[in-house]
């Protein structure tokens, strides 16, 4: 298993960012995948998520409405769509996959065991 992250920069507040992570070496309908970010000082957080399976999305409360996650299996990649950034945002994003988690629970970092590198997001003026 391959996770590969990119997309991340510096943004003003209110600004737009879309992340990506390319995949390889399982199949995606098979697994959890899921965005999870760690700013300095911070424990590791999920962000959003897609459950294994029926493939829904799950957020966590405070990007619920700004952050939109899609994946394309044909390219097998997975994306984050980041609108209305906040400064708060502001940390590394990783990518990470694992077959284990069940619906809403793709967004507890402790099931993953495969993971991208982060990849870094500043919002900032």
């Amino acid at each position: 298993v391959q996770l590969q992250a990119s997309g991340g920069g510096l943004v003003q507040p209110g600004g737009s960012l879309r992340l990506s992570c390319a995949a390889s070496g399982f199949t995606m309908g098979d697994y959890a995948i899921g965005w999870f970010r760690q700013a300095p000082g911070k424990e590791r957080e999920g962000v959003s998520c897609i459950s294994k399976g029926d493939g829904s999305p799950y957020y966590e409360e405070s990007v619920e409405g700004r952050f939109t996650i899609s994946k394309d299996n044909t390219k097998n990649s997975v994306y984050l769509q980041m609108n209305n950034l906040k400064p708060e945002d502001t940390a590394v994003y990783y990518c990470a996959t694992d077959p284990t988690p069940i619906g809403s629970s793709c967004l507890r970092h402790y099931w993953y065991d495969y993971w991208g590198q982060g990849t870094l997001v500043t919002v900032s003026s």
